[in-house]
């Protein structure tokens, strides 16, 4: 029960423990025993929650396309997935792919699935393996090969004929994992079965039984739950939510039901993801207002597709930020999310296979024409390796799920209040009965956003205890989504009873909050309580609780030291400011965890750090702080003498806990080639297609400018990647080197990356050929209208060689379990 007084706007809410939940026998290895609830690393479900070792557990998953990538990134799109704070990768099995001709299975080069499967394992992922036989992932036919597809069997379906095909597909996969499984000690823990399938449970648990008979043994069985679907009960539904969708029409604004994906509710399905497929190829039309089912209690609330970003269609092209991407997924823990995977998490190519790209288009019989070749989808890791920030935002996330999932993930939801109405506060509880989060949030897309909050305070009861926070009403600032602790334990006896400022990580006795802009940071803790460094400590008006103001800025240097408890235990709190915040990252350095603050993308990789960055110089810094930090490699491709080293480290630095270096990094800047071009330009007549007839992609180029780009050598070379980086305005853009099509760009608003790196040497003898439509407003293209052009045509402001270097630097471990002391100044200690 909540009430509201809104002479103050003092909100407070009741909740309930969590009531026991009950094991879900149906989705495992149980008929054989190889995973059972014993097993030391045993994966099971419950109608709540999922469990690993016997402890509930928050799975984060993110959907990485192997064949869509080139096979020398994997390792580095996987680093970065790990230390991103994903513990699963998901990927597509495409069947034209691997079965291009009947009977031709192909399993080399990038198709190598069980290389991409141990390379996983070997940086700390388990994966989830989606099977087909049709995947859609915006591929030409769902992922079909042409051949299954011109023999006009019934697929989808019971049909004899079909199910011998998908058994000699689903068979061959299978090999591959073959000694690879949960139940081998390998790293595969889930596989889904089709996706999609609305209204064929029957053929779903056919496929399931038919990849068990072929030998597969998961925990995890999965299919595709939105859209109203029809799932069996021996599989486990799994759901989306995107900020925006380029499936709607292109006279469509901000898609309404995307609005309820930033509100906290017990809503888990979305009947507008993929609506325009279900009519156009199943025939499958919802009615009108059509209201989603809401929350299930005998299942436990399992995502597999929140957007990480958007793909862009010729007739319609989301503009989603890193910060809808972020609030989006905070929403759905506060809504009770036990399983967080993100569609997609790394961006790559489209395939081109014997009968040419393979993405889907009107021509093979789909409502949206999208680019032939790029797959970027504006992911936390583009198509071409460049690390984004809504990587950074969601790994605070992140961060935070790996050390609180096994005490969130059984904890109920109470939704205290947000509706539809913009004024409203959003705001819920996730609690175990006696401690929990209070989760708030003012973000919604720029389409529609929504109101700051003043004065707003709340009142949790749990266990009969009341929780107010803040101690005094604060003003929430528009555009922001925070997740509070409620009686949080920071050691034992030591007990963080309320704070306005979010959990990010701890390791050992150290544990770091980030602040949000425009909000003071208060730290209430219970009993009497030491507190020295940058904490400034008062009496609570209770008498028994300390309350803790920052004596210094948020920062690196913001520490509090606590002791407290029967015990005396001490820990020391580190505030991070909003944008510090977005730098930690926890990772294995020198044999032992450590955090890590990098304002360059790093991950961890045999005990080393490895940076890309294109910046020319970076800044790290560890803790517990090593003796040195050393540069063991650039991998740069320059040319230098044996044993000399290009990248110079300098450090540590002072002031702080933390050891700091500057890192010059050899081979990395930007470098610009062209600017200031208005090229004259023909667009072709508009014209409209496919099973709902819209917008179709421009085939005629006769029209189109050409811009000829040289590109110096140097540029190209003693550097890991060259990006050509193109900031431009107009329709559709096309990239050629010589005879090769190396990228193509529907223009949306951002900048068009392509990889010059495989292209090197054609590009120094040839250069780069843009082809650029240009921009006709009358055609009807759905564009954000923050970037809608001002005028007709083509503009190319700007074209830069960005290059990407990569460094390992490694660190000397005689310091290990050291930490430098803080210099911060120390405040009178107060006692509660």
């Amino acid at each position: 029960m909540t009430t509201q007084d809104t002479s103050t706007t003092t909100r407070s809410v009741s909740v309930a423990p969590p009531v026991p939940a009950e094991r879900l026998t149906f989705l495992g290895e149980s008929t054989d025993g190889t995973d059972s609830a014993d097993s030391a690393d045993s994966i099971q479900a419950t109608t709540r929650t999922l469990e690993r070792g016997g402890a509930p557990w928050i799975p984060v998953t993110g959907e990485v396309h192997y064949s869509r990538l080139p096979r020398e990134r994997w390792s580095e799109v996987l680093g970065h997935a790990r230390a991103g704070g994903l513990d699963t990768v998901a990927t597509y099995v495409f069947w034209q792919a691997h079965e291009p001709t009947p009977g031709d299975f192909r399993w080399d080069g990038n198709l190598d699935l069980r290389a991409f499967v141990e390379l996983a394992a070997t940086h700390g992922l388990d994966v989830v393996v989606r099977l087909g036989p049709w995947a859609h992932g915006e591929a030409r036919y769902g992922g079909f090969p042409d051949w299954l597809v011109e023999r006009g069997l019934r697929t989808r379906t019971d049909d004899p004929a079909y199910l011998d095909l998908v058994r000699a597909f689903y068979g061959q996969t299978i090999a591959q994992l073959t000694g690879l499984t949960h139940a081998e000690g390998g790293p595969v823990v889930g596989a889904q079965i089709e996706n999609e399938l609305y209204d064929q449970p029957g053929h779903l648990a056919t496929l399931r039984r038919t990849a068990e008979d072929l030998g597969l043994r998961v925990p995890l069985w999965t299919a595709t739950g939105w859209g109203g679907a029809q799932v069996p009960g021996t599989l486990l539904p799994l759901y989306s939510a995107y900020a925006d969708g380029f499936w709607e029409e292109s006279t469509t604004g901000w898609p309404e039901f995307s609005a309820v994906h930033y509100r906290y509710s017990a809503v888990r399905d979305d009947l507008t993801v993929g609506a325009d497929l279900r009519e156009a190829l199943d025939g499958i039309v919802l009615e009108q207002g059509a209201q989603a089912p809401l929350d299930r209690d005998d299942l436990p609330f399992a995502t597999c597709e929140l957007g990480g970003g958007m793909h862009v269609a010729y007739h319609r092209r989301p503009l989603v930020t890193a910060d809808d991407v972020a609030a989006l997924a905070l929403a759905k823990v506060g809504s009770g999310s036990v399983w967080q995977g993100y569609y997609m998490y790394a961006g790559g190519t489209q395939r081109v296979g014997p009968h040419g790209t393979e993405q889907e288009s009107q021509a093979t019989g789909y409502p949206n024409d999208v680019p032939t070749l790029s797959y970027d989808f504006h992911a936390p890791v583009g198509e071409h390796g460049q690390v984004r920030r809504h990587h950074h935002l969601l790994r605070r996330q992140h961060l935070w799920l790996a050390d609180e999932g096994a005490r969130l993930a059984p904890m109920t939801v109470t939704v205290g209040g947000g509706s539809a109405d913009p004024d409203e506060l959003r705001w819920s509880v996730r609690s175990d009965g006696r401690s929990g989060y209070l989760f708030l949030t003012t973000y919604q897309p720029s389409a529609a956003p929504i109101s700051a909050q003043p004065g707003v305070q709340v009142t949790v009861d749990l266990d009969g205890e009341q929780v107010t926070t803040p101690t005094r009403p604060v003003d929430l600032p528009a555009g922001v989504s925070v997740a509070w602790p409620l009686r949080y334990a920071l050691a034992e006896g030591l007990v963080l009873r309320s704070a306005t400022a979010q959990v990010l990580a701890r390791l050992d006795d150290v544990v770091v909050l980030a602040a949000t802009d425009g909000v003071d940071v208060e730290l209430v803790l219970e009993g009497e309580v030491s507190v020295a460094g940058a904490g400034s400590a008062t009496r609570g008006d209770d008498g028994h609780t300390t309350v803790v103001t920052l004596a210094r800025t948020p920062g690196r240097g913001c520490v509090v030291d606590l002791r407290g408890g029967a015990h005396g235990a001490a820990v020391r709190v580190v505030v991070l400011d909003d944008t510090t915040a977005s730098t930690l990252y926890r990772l294995e350095v020198a044999g032992r965890e450590r955090l890590v603050l990098s304002d360059a993308p790093v991950y961890a990789l045999d005990g080393d750090l490895v940076l890309h960055t294109d910046a020319p110089q970076a800044t790290v810094s560890l803790l517990p702080a090593p003796e040195g930090l050393e540069p063991v490699g650039s991998s740069n491709g320059v040319d230098a003498p044996a044993g000399q080293v290009r990248d110079d480290v300098r450090g540590p630095g002072a002031a702080s806990p933390w050891g700091t270096w500057t890192v010059d990094v050899v081979g990395a800047g930007t470098h610009r080639v062209a600017a200031g071009l208005r090229p004259d330009a023909t667009a072709p007549a508009p014209a409209r297609g496919g099973p709902v007839d819209r917008l179709s992609a421009p085939t005629d180029w006769t029209g189109a400018a050409r811009v000829h780009l040289d590109v110096p050598d140097a540029l190209l070379t003693g550097t890991d990647r060259a990006l050509l980086r193109v900031a431009w305005t107009g329709d559709v853009g096309r990239a050629w080197v010589g005879e090769h099509l190396v990228s193509d760009h529907f223009w949306h608003g951002r900048v068009w990356d392509l990889d010059l790196t495989p292209w090197r040497e054609e590009v120094a003898a040839h250069g780069v050929v843009l082809e650029l439509l240009p921009w006709v407003g009358a055609t009807g293209v759905r564009v954000d209208p923050a970037v809608v052009p001002a005028a007709d045509g083509v503009e190319v402001r700007s074209v830069d060689v960005v290059r990407v270097a990569r460094t390992v630097l490694r660190a000397d471990d005689h310091g290990v379990g050291q930490s430098r002391p803080s210099s911060v100044s120390t405040a009178g200690a107060v006692k509660g």
